[in-house]
């Protein structure tokens, strides 16, 4: 029996998770589901390798739903609901969503869940804890302040999963993984799920991992085959108003714009919303609750381009997404992966466009080196109304320090000339004459009530028959 022809119904799952399974709309399993779930639901060590999109938190989530449903109770007692299975993601949105996940897998068991992240008060999380949970998602940072105030406590984790784990090293979780690490039992299942097999993955992997089994549903590295990729050839003075053209064309509905800074994300999606385009940014610097209305609006429709940093090239489970642009490419190649595995996800179709000036041409080099293919590349040609933007615009623009204005050299400013309109008064358009000999006219005035400076602060000025 092939991956392509099995059901979920034999994957050895309960009746409580397939009845849950067969509400999301699903009856066959992607790959990474076929073949992850039965090896999990055994108790091995898995290294996963998948892309994003690809179904992998299914992957991990019912098996681990499947093993603790023994321990399901309906009991309100805390202690019924000890922390047996700990979720670890890079990012809130990526632990929101799994955790979202969780739920609708969990709804026809008595099996609860949380999600705790940083960026909001942590006293609104700590009542959810002490209820008790079995399932905890959690992003590494904000897990460690709850162990340090003592509103959890991990020593009954018997599974443990690390969601994304190439990037929480590219994000520099490795210090705080090894804290949790040595928080847990010993003796666990581990899940580790990651889009790159780098070095470090590997060196990780060996650190926490017991004789895992390999599980690869597309070459390592690899850009899924059903995303079509483009790179534009384009001044750097010139994105902008590519991007512009690009936005404004055909039916895009929903684009995620990536740059490489949060400066430029904030500075571009202000610049869209001038060209009449419905755009906001998502970055590390926004807060959890304007991230998440950001994310609500794009997902609803609201907003048409959603420029965001790296921050958001992973965790967001949007259905359908057509599209990503790189206003920027990455330095890192494996960054490009994670971004355009925002589209063509689950085999749907999706289109990945980079806008790529000289400067950034090294970095291209390395990604189509990573990725083992050629890009397909263009010279950008810019419509004449996309080049003369807004007045709005063009002062965003002016803002941007990257950007070069290529106008001001074709067309210096001419010197401005200052004319003045003649006085009513002809008197005061004389130029100035210095009165001659001022000193001793001085001599020559009359000493009885001439006034002789003294120092303010003793009193201000005095007559000389004063003085005297």
């Amino acid at each position: 029996m092939t991956t392509e022809t099995i059901q979920f119904d034999a994957l050895g799952l309960a009746a409580p998770l397939l009845k849950a399974v067969q509400e999301t709309g699903y009856t066959s399993p992607t790959p990474i589901q076929a073949k992850a779930i039965p090896l999990a639901l055994q108790g091995l060590d898995l290294m996963a390798g998948a892309q994003t999109g690809t179904g992998k938190t299914a992957a991990f989530t019912l098996p681990i739903l499947q093993k603790l449903l023994p321990f399901a109770s309906s009991s309100t007692s805390p202690a019924k609901h000890p922390i047996r299975a700990l979720v670890l993601t890079p990012t809130r949105e990526l632990a929101i969503q799994v955790e979202e996940s969780v739920k609708v897998y969990a709804k026809h068991t008595s099996l609860k869940s949380l999600v705790v992240f940083g960026g909001v008060d942590i006293k609104t999380q700590t009542p959810h804890l002490k209820t008790g949970v079995e399932i905890l998602v959690a992003t590494p940072g904000r897990l460690l302040d709850h162990v340090e105030q003592k509103t959890l406590n991990l020593g009954q984790v018997q599974i443990l999963v690390l969601d994304e784990a190439d990037r929480m090293l590219d994000m520099g979780f490795m210090p705080d993984l090894k804290r949790i690490l040595a928080l847990l039992p010993k003796q666990r299942q581990n899940l580790m799920f990651s889009a790159t097999f780098s070095n470090e993955i590997k060196k990780l992997a060996d650190e926490f991992l017991s004789n895992p089994t390999l599980i690869e549903v597309a070459r390592s590295n690899a850009t899924a085959e059903n995303v079509t990729q483009k790179v534009y050839l384009v001044e750097q003075s010139k994105k902008q108003a590519l991007l512009t053209q690009l936005l404004k064309a055909g039916d895009n509905k929903q684009v995620i714009v990536f740059t490489k800074t949060k400066i430029t994300a904030g500075r571009l999606s202000r610049a869209l919303q001038k060209e009449g385009i419905a755009a906001e940014s998502i970055h590390g610097d926004k807060s959890q609750k304007e991230r998440l209305e950001a994310l609500d609006a794009f997902k609803a429709g609201k907003i048409t381009a959603l420029v965001a940093t790296d921050v958001a090239a992973r965790g967001l489970d949007i259905s359908d997404l057509p599209m990503v642009i790189n206003y920027e490419i990455p330095s890192a190649p494996e960054d490009y992966v994670h971004r355009i595995g925002r589209t063509g996800r689950a085999g749907a179709s999706g289109v990945a466009i980079s806008l790529v000036c000289e400067e950034e041409e090294k970095y291209l080099a390395e990604i189509e080196k990573l990725i083992k293919r050629s890009i397909d590349k263009e010279k950008a040609h810019i419509s004449a109304t996309a080049r003369k933007p807004t007045n709005h615009a063009a002062r965003e623009h002016a803002n941007n320090d990257d950007a070069i204005d290529s106008n001001r050299a074709k067309y210096p400013a001419k010197p401005r000339q200052h004319t003045r309109k003649p006085s009513a008064d002809p008197w005061f358009d004389k130029p100035y004459e210095p009165t001659k000999n001022n000193a001793d006219n001085t001599k020559n005035l009359s000493g009885i009530n001439r006034k002789v400076p003294i120092a303010a602060l003793l009193g201000g000025l005095r007559t000389s028959k004063q003085a005297g």
